[in-house]
């Protein structure tokens, strides 16, 4: 077979080294890495470390500030308050920049730290209508060479409480969103059964999978989770459906966790976390063990939530890996498996990884292995999409249309 690229001297996590013959955007061939290379183009990767690209799992390409003014954060008045941060968002925005302006922003941010895959929530309710949708799908549009993204239409404001959304949800799968989400359907809505039923009804009229918003702690949380896997399995969407943030998994009991997570695997729900500081968030390994696929995003950067966020899933694998006290090596690679293959498998993405078949999107790092990666996350790294470079040293380099 004749190749397009071959990019020489590889090295994979483990040690092996290859050199990687890519041809019509798909990686071909693994070839020894002593192997001659023939009349294709070469790239010589210089035996760094070479990784599947990484999947950013949640964020929100319409409401990030990042290379925007700088916006100080405004806390609420008692604690954590969705319906507060909502409103604070609402303000923000109609003062930022424009929405296109600062996407592309965040997407040049997150594609220059490596990301190849994206799931994006765009708010989609009777505050705004399908305007952030139609923006943010245009956009899309301009950087499909540069990362594949999926979008979620996004009730911000609510379903039952927003007046208008559930049709808008039905008319957003049909300009172009991929997926359909929820908010808090007991401590937002008031309602659980209804907001599902608008939630999954959108989902089982399209063909299209769920990913649900969830910010209700303790037994609420865990009732509202048991709720939307028993909606899951009677719809046969097992593997279709995840719940994003899931906080209430970290304020229960070890009994009712197990039980819990023994429903999602059953159910075939997986789990968004992204561990946010000084909040309970979900346990990897327990969860894990139990079967549920556990993936992860950057979720709000520089926006109305929280003024962190710096667009790269290695260090977000860094801080899942703090965050849930992992150490050893084997905890490190699971850290690392939670944005990238899990995040894939959630995703339900096709032709992921470093093998053959697979679409050419890989990352070079300069570490030895995937553990000393999760705890330096080192700089200067080569991000390439389809065999082409798009990205060195955290800047795009390729051109947008």
């Amino acid at each position: 077979m004749a190749f397009d690229k071959i990019f020489l001297n590889a090295r994979f996590d483990g040690g092996a080294r290859h050199h990687i013959a890519v041809k019509d955007g798909l990686i071909a061939a693994l070839l020894p890495a002593d192997a001659p290379a023939g009349g294709a183009e070469t790239i010589d990767l210089g035996n760094a470390l070479v990784v599947a690209g990484f999947v950013e799992g949640h964020i929100h390409l319409d409401t990030s500030f990042y290379g925007d003014a700088w916006r100080p954060h405004k806390p609420c008045a008692n604690g954590f308050n969705v319906h507060e941060r909502v409103a604070f968002q609402a303000e923000n925005m109609a003062e930022a920049a424009p929405m296109d302006v600062r996407a592309r922003n965040q997407l040049d941010l997150c594609i220059g730290n490596g990301s190849m895959q994206m799931r994006s929530h765009v708010m989609v309710d009777g505050s705004v209508g399908l305007k952030s949708l139609e923006t943010i799908l245009r956009v899309r549009e301009e950087y499909k060479s540069f990362i594949d993204i999926q979008l979620v239409a996004f009730p911000q404001s609510g379903i039952l409480t927003s007046p208008g959304t559930p049709q808008l949800l039905d008319e957003a799968i049909g300009l172009g969103a991929n997926l359909v989400g929820g908010l808090d359907p007991a401590s937002f809505d008031r309602d659980v059964e209804k907001h599902l039923d608008v939630v999954f009804g959108v989902a089982e009229k399209h063909g299209v999978d769920v990913d649900i918003h969830l910010h209700d702690m303790g037994t609420l949380g865990a009732f509202e989770i048991e709720q939307i896997a028993a909606r899951t399995r009677a719809l046969g969407m097992q593997g279709h459906v995840a719940i994003s943030h899931a906080y209430g998994l970290g304020d229960i009991t070890l009994d009712q966790l197990k039980s819990v997570a023994d429903i999602l695997a059953r159910s075939g729900v997986a789990i968004m976390t992204n561990a946010p500081g000084a909040r309970a968030f979900p346990p990897i390994l327990i969860l894990r063990s139990a079967g549920v696929t556990v993936f992860s995003g950057n979720d709000n950067i520089r926006d109305s939530w929280w003024p962190y966020g710096d667009g790269d899933m290695l260090r977000r694998a860094t801080t899942l890996g703090y965050r849930s006290g992992f150490n050893t090596d084997e905890e490190l690679r699971v850290a690392f498996d939670v944005v990238t293959v899990s995040g894939a498998r959630a995703l339900r993405l096709e032709g992921y990884g470093l093998h053959v078949g697979a679409q050419a999107d890989f990352v070079t790092l300069n570490a030895e292995h995937v553990p000393e990666a999760v705890v330096a996350v080192p700089q200067g790294r080569a991000v390439y999409k389809a065999g082409m470079l798009v990205a060195r040293d955290g800047r795009m380099v390729g051109k947008r249309p």
